[in-house]
């Protein structure tokens, strides 16, 4: 079905939906994607080897509340990305806004509807007027993703709607990177496994608890589907979360095993879908692992560090954020 092989489905992505609907032409999300990909490989690829270690000694304190602060480190590390550092500071500040009070794990609910439709009229503005102060000064290659998704559409395209594609980038760096660091850290405090290579412990956390949880399509006409007879008015969704613990395709599939991973069949089993299937999986999906795989490295080389999990419930929204835990992080003897 994500696939899409015959057709039966409209291509979707909750990544370049808006309010206005999909965001298309297509050929405007591939070169988006493509722009987007090759800025972050470039930022990631031009970091000197104890650039990463010196901002988490920095910025992680001796005693951190997670998974809070797994957003706030992803999203503080790859702000260069998001936004050049040329840019206004006000602008910058707006995005520290977002991160606070609509990214962290039940940010939206403990604010009033009011206090939430504020922010967003106020994003929405100041967005499009960046966007469209983009769109005047066009730069190549571009700065960052504000340029790419200014120039990614022709001058008719919506500054507003821009705006919304704008923060799925936001979104998904301060939010699902981060989630995923702190689901990778929570597992491997709650289930202690000193000697596992990191790149074992990421992708077994993104099994266990794939953060894009649910991907939604609908059939373009009238089909079967596995025995069922489907509308085109209904919506099919298919669970990652379901699909990774399914024991057809795994072995103790609800159990935390990072050393599965040591199978190299186990990187190609095609019930391994935490960044989606088909066309409109996450192009930067390789990027993201490798990222949070070296923060969670160096998160460990950095001192003793203890876990204390306040909770064994994840967070469901739209995203699937860990427990609140408290990380602790002390200097070696």
């Amino acid at each position: 079905m994500l696939g899409n092989a015959d057709g039966s489905y409209a291509e979707h992505s909750d990544f370049f939906h808006t309010r206005y609907g999909y965001f298309e032409p297509r050929s405007a999300q591939l070169k988006m994607r493509r722009e987007a990909r090759s800025l972050l490989r470039d930022f990631l690829q031009a970091r000197a080897p104890d650039e990463l270690r010196d901002f988490l000694r920095e910025q992680l304190a001796p005693v951190s509340q997670w998974p809070d602060t797994g957003n706030r480190l992803t999203y503080r590390y790859l702000l260069p990305v998001l936004l050049a550092p040329d840019r206004s500071p006000s602008l910058r500040r707006l995005l520290d806004e977002i991160v606070e009070r609509s990214v962290l794990a039940n940010a939206r609910a403990r604010q009033p509807r009011w206090r939430r439709m504020l922010l967003q009229f106020n994003t929405t503005l100041r967005l499009s007027r960046a966007i469209g102060d983009c769109q005047r000064d066009p730069r190549t290659p571009p700065r960052d993703i504000l340029d790419i998704v200014a120039h990614s559409a022709g001058p008719d395209r919506r500054q507003d709607e821009l705006s919304e594609v704008f923060l799925s980038f936001l979104f998904a760096i301060s939010g699902s990177v981060g989630f995923v660091l702190a689901w990778s850290l929570y597992l491997w405090g709650t289930h202690p496994r000193r000697d596992t290579p990191v790149e074992w412990i990421v992708q077994e956390a993104l099994r266990l608890w794939p953060v894009a949880w649910q991907l939604g399509r609908r059939p373009t006409q009238a089909h079967e589907l596995s025995g069922v007879k489907l509308e085109a008015s209904d919506e099919v969704v298919v669970c990652p979360y379901m699909v990774q613990r399914n024991a057809a395709h795994w072995s103790d599939p609800a159990q935390f095993q990072p050393e599965r991973w040591a199978d190299p069949q186990a990187w190609r089993n095609p019930a391994f879908i935490p960044f989606g299937h088909g066309a409109h999986r996450c192009v930067a999906a390789d990027l993201a692992t490798q990222l949070v795989g070296d923060m969670l490295r160096t998160v460990l080389e950095l001192g003793e560090v203890g876990i204390v999990a306040q909770g064994d419930r994840p967070t469901v929204a739209a995203a699937m954020a860990p427990p609140p835990f408290t990380l602790t992080l002390r200097n070696r003897a």
